[in-house]
């Protein structure tokens, strides 16, 4: 039997390095975390999905000499122009005296939207993937998904992490944090990039 291609991971997530395991083990990868080779965090300095995602590939590719995956994903909401998108994880650091935490960025949108009526909360999970064969990839493998839903005036449920409290699908009468984890990960916006990124890699 063939030896699984060694991939790392740009993320030190545990949820997360567990699903891309399960995921792409069927294509006969091992996924290792970035944390395994003392790779740093890279500063996010692009301004969209896709650009962080590639700087955080290019980078562990670039420490590691292994091919790397990366992802950057974020809650855009329509009434905010699209906001806090590639800020999701730090929207309240600065009122939060540095420090991101998910508690302070819920309760930053809440106040966010206070004013906005329901019938005008439509948000989106945006989530791209990239998969960068090595640091001078030319044609990195790009994948998009993303998953429709509202924001609710009060947080529900105890799953999930971020901003799945406060996001309501109306399609399941439930929020994303009342999902169980293996049905959230097969129809959120992450799992719809994973599947698209097996099926390119297979």
């Amino acid at each position: 039997m063939a030896k699984p291609m060694e991939v790392v991971l740009a993320s030190g997530n545990p949820g997360k390095l567990k699903e891309f395991q399960d995921l792409l083990a069927d294509c006969g990868m091992k996924v290792i975390p970035q944390s395994v080779f003392n790779t740093p965090d890279v500063e996010e300095t692009g301004l969209s999905f896709v650009e962080n995602a590639i700087i955080k590939a290019r980078f562990a590719c670039a420490h590691t000499g292994l091919p790397a995956i990366a992802d950057d994903s974020g809650l855009a909401v329509d009434a905010l122009k699209g906001a806090p998108g590639i800020y999701s994880a730090r929207y309240a650091r600065d009122e939060n005296n540095g420090v991101n935490s998910d508690a302070a960025n819920n309760e930053k949108l809440l106040r966010e939207l206070i004013d906005v009526p329901d019938e005008e909360r439509g948000a989106r999970f945006i989530c791209c993937l990239v998969y960068m064969r090595h640091e001078h990839d030319p044609t990195p493998i790009i994948c998009h998904g993303e998953w429709s839903g509202t924001i609710m005036r009060d947080a529900s449920g105890n799953n999930g992490f971020g901003y799945d409290p406060l996001f309501w699908l109306p399609e399941l009468n439930c929020a994303s944090a009342e999902l169980a984890k293996a049905d959230k990960n097969r129809i959120s916006h992450r799992g719809k990039a994973l599947s698209q990124l097996v099926a390119a890699l297979l």
